[in-house]
C-alpha cells in the first residue's frame, strides 16, 4: 500500500486511455477467471468483493457485520455486474460497471486533489502510475 495524491482527472484520463484501461480490465478478468471459461462466476467475483474489505471495516478498524447484510450487498453488486441476468460476468460486462463505478469516484472526488491509501494493484493504483508516468515524460 501507498499514499497518493489523486483527483477526478487523474481516474477520467486512465478510464479514456482505451489501451490502458483495457488491458488492465483484461488483466484482471483474466486472474479473476479462475476456471479459465470467459466468465465470471458469483463465487469468483465474490472473492475480488470480499479482498476489498470495504464492508468489513469502518475507516481501517474491522467491524462485525451481519453475515446476511453481507451476502445482501455482494448479491446486490453482482446483480450490478451481471447486466444480462444470465449469472455470469463477462468481460464487456466488468469492464462497462467497472468503467461506471470508477467514473462515479472521479465525480465524487471532483477536480479537488485528495490523499488516499492505495493496493499496490487497485485500479486506482494504476490510473496514479499512469498520471506520474505522463508527468515524467
Amino acid at each position: 500500500m501507498s499514499v497518493e495524491l489523486l483527483d477526478g482527472a487523474t481516474i477520467v484520463s486512465f478510464v479514456e486511455d482505451e489501451e490502458a484501461f483495457n488491458g488492465l480490465i483484461r488483466d484482471r478478468f483474466s486472474n479473476l477467471d479462475t476456471n479459465h471459461d470467459g466468465f465470471l462466476s458469483y463465487s469468483e467475483i465474490l472473492k475480488e468483493f470480499q479482498s476489498l474489505r470495504v464492508f468489513e471495516t469502518h475507516f481501517g478498524i474491522d467491524v462485525k457485520r451481519d453475515p446476511d447484510e453481507l451476502a445482501h450487498v455482494y448479491d446486490s453488486l453482482f446483480e450490478k455486474f451481471d447486466h444480462d441476468a444470465n449469472g455470469a460476468v463477462d468481460l464487456e460486462e466488468f469492464k462497462m460497471e467497472t468503467k461506471r463505478m470508477m467514473l462515479a469516484m472521479a465525480h465524487g472526488l471532483g477536480f479537488l486533489p485528495v490523499q488516499m491509501l492505495l493496493e499496490e494493484d487497485s485500479f486506482l493504483k494504476k490510473a496514479v502510475e499512469r498520471e506520474a508516468m505522463k508527468i515524467n515524460a
